[in-house]
């Protein structure tokens, strides 16, 4: 279900990220080597990429494979970047929310994908309904698994969370009310990367001179990608990458919120 990457380091244009390499994403989307679940991602896609001093991203994102878009070669030999987030699709549901529903999800600096299925959607998530305002539930931007996990994520970040404890939460949550679900979620703001291992693969490569990518599957050879064990949860800005056990943050006060310095309670309301 989906494959997606994201990027930080010197600039370099698109296409050298996503389609060069010779397992790009671009070629994930009809031959992935280590998918678990599905085989072609040809649902839709999208790239969200920064540039400099604009702290909100663009985004370009298609309903249809990225192989067939005429457009995006120019799109990638052309636009550079330092920092970006993309994705390609295998629908939970054919067809759901046409180009709304690809990834990357977006809202102010932040840029989002979900790589995986929330199991008994929608009926398993309706115990979490109650968590979001309904603001927020009016505000979905599809009616697919993915907006409603990204919805929760943000929902947590907007009242004060660090990104980390953000994600770790939202996992739990989402994994607690459907437990079968399969969570590896992907979220940058263009200066650090926070991911989630939960039922399928997650891969990263870092290095001082060539930057930081944290991938479903690595997009080429090269010996220094590291697998991410599952349940864990990966920080990653230029400077490297820090793991941890995804039930060991959850819960950790130094992963809390931003106000007054202490952790929000799960049940304290947010305005």
């Amino acid at each position: 279900m989906c494959r997606h990457l994201a990027y930080l380091g010197p600039e370099e244009p698109l296409g050298r990220i996503l389609v060069e390499p010779p397992y790009s994403l671009f070629r994930q989307s009809w031959a992935p080597r280590r998918q678990r679940y599905g085989t072609v991602n040809a649902d839709g896609f999208g790239v969200g990429w920064y540039a400099p001093d604009d702290p909100v991203p663009a985004r370009y994102r298609r309903a249809g494979p990225i192989w067939a878009d005429l457009s995006f070669a120019d799109l990638g030999r052309v636009v550079r970047t330092g920092a970006l987030l993309a994705a390609v699709r295998d629908a939970t549901l054919s067809g759901a929310d046409a180009e709304a529903a690809a990834a990357p999800f977006a809202a102010g600096r932040w840029l989002f994908s979900h790589n995986g299925a929330v199991a008994g959607w929608p009926d398993a998530a309706a115990p979490l309904v109650a968590e979001l305002p309904p603001v927020d539930l009016l505000a979905l931007q599809a009616s697919t698994d993915s907006a409603f996990v990204w919805a929760l994520a943000l929902h947590r970040l907007r009242c004060g969370d660090e990104p980390g404890h953000a994600l770790a939460e939202t996992v739990q949550q989402m994994a607690g009310a459907a437990p079968a679900s399969r969570l590896n979620l992907l979220l940058t703001d263009g200066a650090t990367i926070t991911a989630t291992t939960w039922g399928d693969s997650l891969w990263y490569r870092t290095d001082p001179g060539s930057g930081t990518v944290v991938a479903s599957e690595p997009y080429d050879d090269d010996p220094r990608w590291q697998e991410v064990p599952d349940r864990t949860l990966l920080t990653a800005s230029r400077a490297g990458v820090l793991l941890a056990p995804i039930e060991d943050l959850a819960s950790s006060p130094t992963l809390g919120s931003a106000r007054a310095g202490a952790p929000r309670s799960p049940k304290e309301p947010c305005t």
